[in-house]
């Protein structure tokens, strides 16, 4: 569980990245979550664009693609999500505890 103080910090380095995978029409199928899993492995966060043909809104796809990979919501805003999941392992990005 993220505390307030590390989901401002980690929204502020999701303004400066870009949309790494879209859903669409065909929705979010088990490749794409793989994928996704893979990507938060490396990068630890993620930005996901809803596009306008898709039968999900992007709260709905963040809901179900994060209960996926484990990962945690930090934002949902427009069309965009942003998920984060912590690489216990080799972390990428280090959040200040309080």
């Amino acid at each position: 569980m993220i505390t307030p103080k590390q989901r401002a910090e980690l929204k502020s380095i999701a303004v400066n990245i870009k949309p790494a995978f879209q859903v669409g029409k065909g929705g979010v199928n088990d490749a794409q979550i793989t994928q996704i899993e893979d990507y938060l492995r490396v990068h630890e966060i993620v930005k996901i664009k809803v596009l306008d043909n898709s039968l999900y809104s992007a709260k709905e796809a963040a809901a179900e693609i994060s209960e996926s990979v484990k990962a945690e919501v930090v934002q949902v805003i427009g069309s965009n999500c942003v998920l984060y999941k912590r690489n216990p392992k080799e972390p990428v990005i280090r959040l200040k505890n309080k």
